[in-house]
């Protein structure tokens, strides 16, 4: 274990430049001292590996060095294959240079490795997308990941719902959920994110800005959408429903089970947390006589009134 942090320790260094004690003890998920310990380990071992002090100081390597122990295990190349988000890098017209760059690495493994990596390909295909695949259009998307690589400010025009509205951006990075493509752009200090295909207009400025040093996309990608899921709207009600359903309730994206308690005959009595009042009503319409609202009042004279209107729409012959 010690042997393959020590080889971390090196790979990322080499890969990064500069890396502070609590940055790597953060990714080799070890203590701060036994980073120290392995950075003493490491030099004892003739590895030209030095400290610079100061706010944006850390462990370095000497100019020039550089490890070849960059072999990677069955397991590694396995992952990488397994994990490869092919329709994302398509869209970024990198798919063709994945290719290859994965073709050059299975090349230069060991027979075996490059046997079990076929084998793993031709069994297990792991598709990101959903069966409710986005049509989202992005032909802007070249324009911004240029503007992102390059560092360059970015003058743009958002389609918000209300409005047109005209920016200009520092964009810090690109977001893929699902086929969904983001914009994570600073402005006036502030950090926002875009949804790429409601951009109407895109072009990349010649001016360049100073990217915030301790900005971390991966981490205010996790943090905003933290937020974003708590301060979604929260409708409470009492429901009953089929037990048959529950499967399907425990999946459901916009239903919330707060409880559960059985009732009787095969039925449930749950506490739950839709969004609003009109997406409440349509839920429970679509789940037909296996779900009864219980309360509040009001969600349950809305079902009334729906469902009203939808006997009177079908008791007459249809136009």
């Amino acid at each position: 274990m010690k042997a393959e942090r020590l080889l971390s320790i090196l790979l990322l260094l080499q890969n990064h430049g500069r890396l502070s004690s609590r940055q790597l003890a953060e990714r080799l998920e070890v203590s701060e001292r036994t980073v120290h310990r392995d950075m003493e380990a490491l030099s004892a071992a003739g590895i030209p590996i030095y400290a610079e002090r100061g706010s944006a100081g850390g462990w370095c390597l000497a100019e020039g060095f550089r490890t070849n122990l960059t072999g990677m295990t069955g397991e590694e190349i396995r992952a990488l294959h397994l994990a490869a988000p092919l329709a994302q890098l398509g869209d970024l017209g990198m798919r063709g240079a994945f290719d290859a760059a994965f073709q050059k690495l299975v090349a230069a493994s060991p027979t075996a490795v490059r046997r079990d990596a076929e084998h793993v390909r031709e069994r297990l295909h792991i598709d990101g997308a959903g069966w409710h695949q986005s049509d989202e259009e992005v032909p802007l998307l070249t324009i911004i990941q240029d503007a992102v690589w390059a560092g360059r400010k970015l003058a743009m025009t958002y389609q918000r719902e209300d409005a047109l509205v005209d920016r200009v951006v520092e964009p810090l990075g690109l977001v893929a959920k699902r086929s969904v493509w983001y914009l994570v752009a600073q402005v006036e200090g502030d950090i926002r994110t875009y949804r790429i295909s409601r951009l109407m207009h895109a072009q990349q400025l010649d001016e360049t800005f100073i990217r915030p040093a301790d900005f971390d996309l991966a981490s205010f990608w996790d943090t905003s959408t933290a937020q974003f899921k708590a301060n979604l709207p929260a409708y409470p009600a009492a429901v009953r429903f089929h037990e048959k359903l529950l499967p399907r309730l425990q999946q459901e994206r916009y239903i919330k089970l707060i409880h559960t308690a059985p009732a009787e005959n095969g039925w449930l009595l749950a506490q739950v947390q839709f969004h609003t009042l009109e997406s409440a009503c349509e839920l429970a319409l679509g789940y037909g006589a296996q779900m009864e609202i219980i309360e509040p009042l009001e969600l349950r004279q809305r079902m009334i009134a729906e469902i009203a209107s939808l006997h009177t729409l079908y008791a007459s012959e249809p136009s």
